[in-house]
């Protein structure tokens, strides 16, 4: 398994459906879970978890920036 693959393309269903967010914010385990279709060890789960959490936040930021550099 490609971590950093899985989280991008983790990261990338859940921006794309809002009823997604929503669940990954309170239950982001079981909607990764829900995602990958398997169930995986708890300590392999939390790093997914913690990946696709900074991939959000940093394309967030990025789209922010991007507005931004639009403006002007």
């Amino acid at each position: 398994m490609d971590i950093k693959k899985t989280i991008e393309e983790l990261a990338e269903k859940i921006m794309k459906d809002d009823s997604l967010q929503a669940q990954f914010k309170k239950e982001p385990v079981k909607a990764l879970e829900k995602l990958l279709g398997v169930d995986l060890p708890d300590d392999v789960l939390e790093k997914l978890v913690k990946g696709v959490q900074a991939k959000i936040s940093v394309d967030k930021v990025s789209d922010a920036v991007g507005a931004l550099k639009k403006l002007f």
